[in-house]
């Protein structure tokens, strides 16, 4: 076998935790990876695997190995990629993560479009509204909401989002509406996100105030914090891109319209060795297009 078929053969190992996995993966036999990657080990004079009878881990120069081994993989898969298509269509595996409330009121059409367009690509995707770690968890992409923590990732900007604080209604004729921000702390605010103390921000005629609330109800799903303020249980301040309907059907009503809240933006970011992918590329004016067409 070749040396990068070896090198493919170890990142095999090592991402389906056992030789047995990988072999099963790969279509060969359990014996004849172990004797390749030991070769591998013979071959470049270290060890790479620390092996026991009950699991199967990396030596310090292994996982750097695994790393930089899977960088040069995907770059040349990248390039026959590349040549292969000349251009015309994107083909290959794309693993994708996106906030869950964004993924199962967008992604849901989207993605199935995009691939009926693009019959040779495979897609994985993971809801979840963690931040995940691209280059530690080995994601091509993700879509990020809101303001961005610095790093090595590019940033493309796919479409606008506005912010709006809205109530049920119901729960409005009983409590009273909000005049001013200040307002809010005699309600019952539900917090969208994972911090116990959630601070929503205001502007008005150039000046900013900021309210710190401490909510009963707090969930990190946004489409759930929507639901309880259509039951009635509170204020809440949510993207459009989850409220949009209930606001329309008049279920939710937007309150505070005189101030304006933060304007965010829906951003698809990638690690840099993903930059020449044209299936990164496609999907990000795909997604980009069809928001933007949506509104």
């Amino acid at each position: 076998m070749s040396q990068l078929e070896d090198m493919q053969l170890f990142v095999s190992v090592l991402e389906q935790g056992s030789f047995t996995a990988a072999a099963e993966v790969l279509g060969l036999s359990k014996q004849f990876v172990s004797r390749r990657v030991a070769a591998l080990e013979a071959r470049l004079g270290v060890r790479l695997l620390n092996r026991s009878t009950r699991k199967l881990s990396a030596t310090a120069l292994g996982q750097s190995y695994f790393e930089r081994a899977r960088r040069i993989l995907q770059d040349v898969a990248e390039t026959d990629m590349l040549v292969s298509e000349q251009g015309a269509s994107p083909r290959g595996a794309l693993r994708l993560a996106a906030p869950m409330s964004f993924g199962t009121l967008h992604l849901s059409e989207l993605l199935p479009a995009f691939m009926q367009r693009y019959p040779e690509v495979n897609i994985e995707l993971d809801l979840s509204d963690r931040t995940v770690d691209l280059l530690g968890e080995g994601y091509d992409m993700a879509i990020r909401i809101g303001e961005l923590a610095d790093s090595s990732l590019i940033a493309r900007q796919l479409a606008p989002l506005h912010m709006v604080t809205c109530a049920s209604p119901a729960y409005l004729a009983m409590h009273g509406e909000p005049q001013t921000p200040d307002d809010l702390r005699a309600h019952e605010c539900m917090l969208y996100g994972h911090s116990k103390s959630v601070e929503w921000h205001y502007w008005r005629d150039g000046r900013s105030q900021r309210i710190a609330l401490h909510g009963r109800y707090r969930v990190n799903n946004g489409e759930l914090v929507r639901d309880a303020a259509i039951a009635g249980l509170g204020l809440t301040m949510l993207p459009t891109f989850i409220v949009g309907d209930a606001l329309a059907s008049g279920q939710l009503v937007t309150v505070l319209e005189a101030y304006q809240m933060p304007a965010g933006k829906v951003y698809a970011v990638y690690p840099q060795h993903r930059q020449s992918s044209l299936l990164v590329q496609f999907l990000i004016d795909y997604l980009r297009e069809a928001l933007t067409s949506q509104g």
